[in-house]
């Protein structure tokens, strides 16, 4: 949709929004034809069925943006709300692995990375927007930055007791393997005392 938004059509002089998030949907295609390729059966059916699903409503709000809205700054509200809404989603995606997070102390499944990213990228587009002054570029992305703050402040607090988990876990199981080598051992001297009594 970034890519619709930032089209001299519907909101010209807007080459960064257009030549940044084309490559971003080129890199994001390539990966999505390349699951397609190589997944199998009804997960492939599905994620075909979202690919084209995706292409046809891009296509449907193109179309009729292009054909009912007969100016720029019309043009550039109706795609940039739909962009807002669609951003703001993405961005808030995390907030259930933040709520899991909190509930059991542990940072496992919120990639540190992902998070930095997703800062970096927020930081960025913000920057952005408040040089151009851009309230649909401004909007999600602002919310971006305090999401993913808050990602990071939660993997500032949550990370020792992480590695505590972790390391608590790591010692069960290899305390586990251990019982089994001792119950092992000792069934195999049971036998071997069974066999010479036998005798």
């Amino acid at each position: 949709m970034w890519v619709l938004y930032g089209l001299p059509i519907v909101h010209p002089h807007s080459i960064l929004v257009i030549t940044i998030n084309g490559a971003g949907m080129l890199i994001e295609i390539s990966y999505i034809l390349l699951f397609i390729l190589y997944s199998q059966g009804r997960t492939r059916l599905q994620v075909l069925l979202m690919f084209v699903a995706s292409i046809i409503s891009v296509a449907v709000i193109a179309s009729l943006v292009i054909m009912l809205a007969h100016t720029h700054e019309r043009r550039s509200m109706i795609v940039g709300i739909i962009c807002v809404v669609l951003c703001i989603i993405m961005y808030a995606a995390p907030l259930f692995v933040m709520k899991m997070v909190i509930q059991t102390r542990s940072v496992e499944y919120m990639p540190l990375f992902l998070s930095l990213a997703s800062f970096f990228n927020g930081v960025c587009w913000t920057a952005y927007a408040l040089i151009r002054f851009d309230p649909y570029i401004i909007i999600p992305n602002g919310l971006g930055v305090a999401l993913a703050s808050a990602q990071l402040l939660l993997y500032a607090i949550y990370y020792k007791s992480t590695q505590r988990q972790i390391e608590a876990r790591r010692n069960k199981e290899e305390m586990g393997l251990a019982e089994v080598v001792v119950i092992r051992d000792s069934a195999n001297k049971v036998g071997a005392m069974e066999v010479s009594n036998g005798r």
